[in-house]
């Protein structure tokens, strides 16, 4: 496996390529609706499918999805404003969005989907609430040997104050995309409670985003003890942003053998990208290469970017010259409150 040393070709994302064109971006907040909208594969509802449902919601519904196994993409536009997708039963292993679309997949008419375009579920909507859900990308390298652009999004989070809470999101390569639209516009996307799976770069993206109090598997490929299995994130934050990406309070964990994952490593496919990524008071795994967690990517040195530890536990944790601490003082600026503020004050932690 290489780093992504340049692009790979338009509207793309690879294990050596760049990224396509961005999602427009979502609109204002407008007044709440109210509505609820009953979705159940069996026909007892109003609505065979998710995104039936979500079609005919306005902006402030509520999207209620009955137990079951829904095979389709969902896309929220960003005219369905707080819009809130919630499974029936309060588990999210009974409700399960699943497709398998890849970048590299042909689209029907010609082309294929890019890495974006490959999402189970794109949210650009603004002030959304996804709870109680599975959305995953079953995608799998080996049945497609003929494809080369790998990356198999689940969640395109593209909106700002977007909440994901008690759900699971599960693939392999980009799992979630934690996206800004426009590179220094302002998208906060918060995850609590949450479970994540993934084998590359599949926390990516250069939104603002917090995983607070969440369960991240790191997958295992089979490599040998001290070899290269894989890589959690892939930040891309825009130089002038001071927040991209923080993982809190969590525990990472993997089935792979020990010393054969990095925590991260540096997406740069513009000179102002300079990804910065924070894991704090977080339990490591075996599987994280202790002596170095951090990569280069695409030429772009990982000393180049913002990444940083502080007081992590567990066999994968370390310090040393290639594992940078926080000092007290600058983990007081680095909690999910500091990173979800922005110029509204937005809080939702509490």
């Amino acid at each position: 496996m290489t780093g992504r040393a340049g692009k790979a070709g338009a509207g793309v994302l690879t294990e050596t390529g760049g990224k396509g064109p961005a999602p427009s971006a979502p609109t204002p907040s407008g007044p709440a609706g109210g509505r609820t909208l009953t979705v159940a594969a069996d026909g007892s509802a109003a609505h065979r499918s998710v995104q039936a449902a979500v079609d005919a919601a306005s902006a402030g519904d509520t999207v209620l999805v009955s137990r079951g196994t829904y095979r389709e993409t969902v896309n929220v536009p960003a005219s369905k404003h707080g819009l809130t997708l919630k499974g029936a039963t309060g588990n999210a292993e009974d409700v399960v969005i699943t497709y398998d679309n890849a970048s590299g997949t042909p689209k029907p008419g010609g082309g294929t989907y890019g890495t974006a375009g490959s999402a189970t579920a794109t949210f650009s909507a603004n002030d959304i609430t996804v709870t109680g859900v599975t959305v995953e990308n079953t995608w799998e390298r080996s049945a497609h040997p003929d494809v080369r652009d790998t990356q198999a999004v689940a969640v395109n989070a593209s909106g700002d104050r977007q909440k994901y809470l008690n759900s699971r999101f599960i693939g392999h390569q980009d799992t979630v995309l934690n996206w800004a639209p426009t590179a220094t516009g302002q998208y906060r996307q918060y995850f609590r409670h949450c479970f994540i799976a993934g084998d590359v770069d599949f926390v990516f993206g250069n939104a603002t985003a917090v995983y607070d109090h969440v369960n991240i598997t790191l997958r295992d490929r089979g490599a040998a003890a001290g070899g290269l299995g894989g890589y959690l994130a892939a930040p891309n934050t825009d130089a002038a942003k001071p927040y991209g990406i923080l993982i809190t309070d969590s525990t990472i964990s993997s089935p792979a053998r020990p010393g054969t994952y990095y925590l991260g490593r540096p997406w740069h496919p513009g000179a102002s990208a300079v990804g910065q990524l924070v894991i704090r008071n977080t339990s490591l795994p075996a599987a994280v290469k202790t002596e170095g967690p951090w990569t280069d990517m695409g030429g772009f040195s990982w000393k180049s970017a913002r990444f940083a530890e502080y007081a992590n536990t567990g066999p994968g944790a370390g310090t040393g010259a290639n594992r940078p601490q926080l000092a007290p003082d600058r983990a007081a600026a680095h909690t999910a409150r500091a990173y979800l503020a922005g110029t509204d004050g937005w809080n939702p932690t509490d």
